[in-house]
Parts: C-alpha cells; sequence; structure tokens
C-alpha cells in the first residue's frame, strides 16, 4: 500500500531565540512595536503559516528573505502577521459617554466660531472605534447641527484598513451596542454572512480611513480636538511611548484630549497632560 509522506517543511518549524531576536529587531525598527520573549511562541505559531506558503525550510531562510525584500511587500506581510486586531464596537464605554457629556461640550465652546472639530482614531483597527465616534457625534446633532465634523481613522495594517472601508460586522462585534444604536446607525446586510450589519452611509461619511505607521512622519498638521489611542502603547517599549505622547502633544490643540486604553497610563513618561478620568487625559492650555 502506497503512502503518502508530509515534507519536512510542512510541519512546525523551530524557532530559536536568535532568529526569534532578528525577527523581533526588525519589527521594532519599522514599526515601534516590542516584542518580548514571552511574545516567542505567538511569532513561531504565526509565522510558521508564512514559512508554509513560501515552502521554506527554515526561519533562518525566512529572516534572510525578509531582510532582501527591497520592495518592503514581505515586510508588511510579517507586521500584518503579528499584529492582534481584536475589537468591538463601544468598546470600554464609559469612554464614550465621557466624550459626550463632557468633551463635545469643551469642543462646542472651543470651536463656537469656528464651528469646527476634528477627532483622530490612531490604531483604528477594522473601524468599530471611529465609526462608534462617529455615531456619538451624530447623536449629537441638535447641538452640532451644521458643523464640519471629521473624524481620521489609521491603522498600520492595509488589510484592516480595507475591511473598515466596507463597514460590514458580525453581530459578536454589536455585542455592547444598544438596540437603539443599531436601529439607528446599522442595516441588515447578507454582504458577508445572512445576518451582518452595515454601518449606515451617513456615518460611515464622518470618517477617512488611511493607512500610517505611528513611527513614521505623521503627513497630517492638526490640530485636533481629540485623540482616541487605546490599547496601542502596550506593545511599544517605553522610549517609544515617550516619543509618540510628546507627537501626541504637539498635535492637539491646548486642551485636547487623550484617551488611551484602560490597561496603559502614562506613568514613567513625561507629559504636559492632567488627568481627567480612567485612561483620559487633557493637554495643558499653554
Amino acid at each position: 500500500m502506497s503512502t503518502i509522506t508530509t515534507p519536512s517543511w510542512a510541519h512546525d518549524t523551530e524557532l530559536t531565540p536568535k532568529q526569534f531576536s532578528a525577527i523581533s529587531d526588525m519589527v521594532r525598527s519599522w514599526s515601534g512595536i516590542n516584542l518580548h520573549v514571552g511574545k516567542m511562541a505567538l511569532v513561531k505559531a504565526r509565522l510558521n503559516r508564512r514559512l508554509r506558503t513560501l515552502g521554506m525550510r527554515s526561519f533562518g531562510e525566512y529572516v534572510e528573505h525578509v531582510a532582501e525584500d527591497a520592495a518592503g511587500a514581505e515586510k508588511s506581510i510579517m507586521l500584518e502577521a503579528l499584529t492582534t486586531h481584536l475589537t468591538h464596537f463601544f468598546r470600554e464605554p464609559k469612554h464614550f459617554d465621557f466624550l459626550r457629556e463632557t468633551v463635545i461640550p469643551q469642543m462646542l465652546l472651543r470651536h463656537k466660531h469656528d464651528r469646527r472639530i476634528r477627532i483622530w482614531s490612531a490604531g483604528c483597527s477594522s473601524g468599530e472605534e471611529p465609526y462608534s465616534i462617529a455615531m456619538v457625534l451624530q447623536e449629537a446633532a441638535a447641538e452640532l447641527a451644521g458643523w464640519d465634523l471629521g473624524i481620521l481613522a489609521t491603522d498600520l495594517s492595509q488589510k484592516v484598513i480595507d475591511s473598515a472601508l466596507d463597514g460590514t460586522y458580525e453581530p459578536h462585534q454589536l455585542r455592547e451596542t444598544s438596540a437603539r444604536r443599531i436601529h439607528d446607525h446599522f442595516t441588515l446586510s447578507q454582504r458577508h454572512s445572512p445576518c451582518s450589519y452595515r454601518v449606515k452611509a451617513g456615518v460611515r461619511q464622518l470618517v477617512h480611513f488611511c493607512r500610517l505607521n505611528l513611527v513614521d512622519r505623521w503627513p497630517m498638521k492638526g490640530p485636533f480636538d481629540a485623540i482616541f489611542c487605546r490599547n496601542v502603547m502596550i506593545y511599544f517599549d517605553k522610549p517609544t511611548q515617550q516619543r509618540l505622547i510628546e507627537r501626541f502633544s504637539e498635535i492637539l490643540c491646548p486642551g485636547g484630549v487623550l484617551f488611551l486604553g484602560h490597561a496603559e497610563s502614562l506613568a514613567g513618561v513625561r507629559h504636559r497632560f492632567e488627568y481627567l478620568a480612567p485612561a483620559v487625559y487633557q493637554r495643558s492650555l499653554n
């Protein structure tokens, strides 16, 4: 009886500490993401799939392939594989309550003459956060009628940006969204499954998506009234966090508000922010 033999490279390939260090150094250099040794198993699991796709027999071969990739295509694929994009609408809901009850009234006073508001979702993943912000702005329609509203949404991954632009989501991604908000801001869709939901056009039109690496040059000049950068800084080392907070301070208007994830804080970072609420900080007025 004949048998089919699976080639050795089709099985999980071992990742040595030296190879992991090389991958970690490349990722930190390109994106600022800090892959500490505790992430070694994750890196091995996620990149083994890529090795199988390329027919490579070792991580050493893959490291050479990425390093020699002048066009940067493989670099993007590797970063995509190693980046986590788990989120849902109105995640950490108290932030959205604070935006509605405290930040929007401040912006109404600040911009009563130019009637212009700009918010940045930095690390927007597949769009749930910026669309949640847009829904809160729409719900303040009486106060903001006729205002120029804009939300910039950026992420390192073009794949999740493309998904966000489509604006279609599964029910579990709306698990913290009230029935009223689902009724007001979504339409039933069969674009991806028999029971998916698509963000209505009026909400989608408030958000501009584009790819951006936070450690690269920022093409936008601001100023922004609020920045949401939640559950992003936990992936960076302290020097990268310091530079990022300094840059956020520079691009926020005086009195502008920075939202971080609840697992994050400004502890150990020099800054010009005042604490307002859990994981919410306001730039000083001078």
